[in-house]
């Protein structure tokens, strides 16, 4: 059995004992695995997995699904008290700076750390640019195709390369893909190349079907015809179970409570799903 914990989201579940800031941090446990998913912005995450009870030490492996602050900036918080795992595994381009561009200027999205901070605490960094085993039943994928135009990216995300700001296309995400009885379930961090862009290539490249979705899928900024035609994917793809949050946005949310094909469900801060 997998346990998933959500130990970062925007929004508090009914354990007011925790702590919710803008950012994703999932906790995903096995018997014999233990890897975090995310980081959120700082050090809230390990003071609400103290607080339930979760220790995030010794840890199998960190994934950070992509570099902005509020998926990555508490990693440096992990390590520096005393949490972690000797492996942190990234997609490509991770350490280019991040930007939104805010008219003439331009605000700083990047998770705080460098290449000699993590030589500093002796953690090996791991690059997916595709499809990688982390243990039996768990993936990572990245390399993400570009199928649906509509899932565009916001013109104001970019980032420094090179000397020069240029548009982010995000070729720096994955995400997490756990094997259940049920189907594959993905773990998304913002899903910014586009949630369905990502599901599709897992299907295609697993040969298996999507069960479930949880995490960020920004949506938050979509009109009203996107976040219909997304969902009406999802349920044409046979997903089954859809846990919005982060970044997914009220429309989607409240899309999904209403359609009877789809189980929502509530991944809160304090929130958790058991998989077989």
């Amino acid at each position: 059995m997998i346990r998933i914990t959500t130990l970062m989201d925007n929004e508090l579940s009914a354990n007011k004992a925790l702590f919710c800031q803008h950012g994703l941090s999932f906790l995903v446990e096995r018997e014999d695995f233990r890897i975090l998913f995310d980081c959120g912005p700082g050090e809230a995450v390990c003071r609400n997995a103290h607080r339930l009870g979760r220790s995030l030490e010794n840890l199998d492996g960190v994934v950070l699904s992509h570099s902005h602050y509020d998926h990555g900036a508490g990693y440096r918080n992990l390590l520096e008290q005393g949490g972690g795992s000797p492996v942190l595994y990234t997609g490509p381009h991770f350490f280019e700076p991040k930007y939104a561009k805010n008219g003439f200027g331009y605000t700083d999205l990047s998770v705080g750390f460098d290449r000699e901070f993590l030589e500093r605490y002796h953690v090996e960094h791991r690059v997916c640019e595709g499809k990688e085993k982390l243990a039996d039943g768990i993936w990572l994928a990245g390399g993400f195709s570009r199928k649906y135009e509509f899932e565009k990216i916001p013109d104001r995300f970019v980032r420094l390369a090179k000397g020069a700001m240029i548009p982010d296309d995000f070729s720096d995400e994955i995400c997490l893909v756990l094997e259940s009885r049920a189907g594959l379930v993905i773990l998304a961090g913002c899903s910014h190349p586009g949630i369905l862009n990502m599901v599709e290539h897992i299907r295609q490249n697993f040969g298996k079907p999507v069960y479930g979705i949880f995490g960020g899928t920004h949506l938050k900024e979509a009109e009203e015809e996107r976040v219909r035609l997304t969902v009406d994917y999802l349920k044409w793809a046979g997903v089954k179970v859809l846990g919005m949050n982060h970044c997914s946005g009220r429309m989607a949310q409240e899309r999904i409570a209403r359609d009877f094909q789809i189980q929502g469900c509530s991944m809160k801060a304090g929130d958790c799903v058991f998989l077989e």
